[in-house]
């Protein structure tokens, strides 16, 4: 089973939590309200122009694959262990695709860890990923919030940033509602109810086989 997302049940108003605990020491999450959005009305209202897609591979492809992920689902990590190495191995670096990540939200700890991955900006914005799903039975391990902020602290330290990067990144309240918000805008355009879920050229799929990515990729680039 894949991890169902269900758009009421995520609605900007009852998505728990972005990582703004800094300024209010480590036990204290805060709602959306306290981020001003209290509903998705309002997060229509969000200014999301700040908020670039990360992506990996040739900008300029003729097939572009969009992949929606949360950092908490174990379905998407085990993509991210298997198929989506050898996607990057035949398809990506080899500049035949571009590859787009979207973050899912389904929790406050979802959140924090994309804001964690955004520190380093677009550059270094995988190599996050590759370590959030690498590491996740670790840093997700206390199922306690203020442990799990310790653990993406830790996590943010050893890939390079510093302390202060880290704090600045994960207190930013007005990039949290603004990635929560694109979030909702943009897995409701593409009509997304799982993860991982993935978009090829305005087309959607679940999660599938590397065997069956190269079906449609090939297939999209004619080869």
């Amino acid at each position: 089973m894949f991890r169902n997302l269900t758009l009421a049940a995520v609605a900007i108003a009852g998505l728990i939590g972005a990582a703004i605990w800094m300024n209010a020491g480590p036990r204290a999450t805060a709602g959306l309200a306290d981020l001003g959005v209290a509903n998705a009305q309002e997060a229509a209202d969000v200014d999301t122009s700040g908020i670039i897609d990360m992506f990996i591979g040739n900008p300029d492809a003729e097939v572009t694959v969009i992949e929606y992920a949360s950092f908490t689902c174990p379905h998407c990590r085990s993509f991210h262990e298997t198929t989506y190495k050898q996607l990057k191995t035949d398809y990506i670096d080899t500049g035949k695709i571009k590859f787009v990540m979207r973050e899912v939200y389904f929790d406050r700890y979802g959140l924090w860890a994309g804001m964690l991955a955004r520190c380093g900006g677009q550059d270094r914005y995988f190599g996050f990923v590759d370590a959030l799903f690498a590491n996740q039975a670790d840093w997700l391990a206390t199922r306690d919030p203020a442990g799990i902020a310790d653990d993406l602290r830790k996590l943010g330290l050893t890939a390079g940033l510093t302390a202060d990067e880290i704090n600045a990144c994960l207190s930013d309240s007005d990039k949290a509602q603004a990635m929560v918000a694109l979030y909702q805008e943009n897995a409701e355009a593409d009509g997304i109810r799982s993860t991982p879920s993935f978009v090829i050229n305005g087309e959607n799929y679940s999660n599938m086989s590397f065997e069956q990515f190269k079906g449609i990729l090939d297939e999209a680039l004619g080869s």
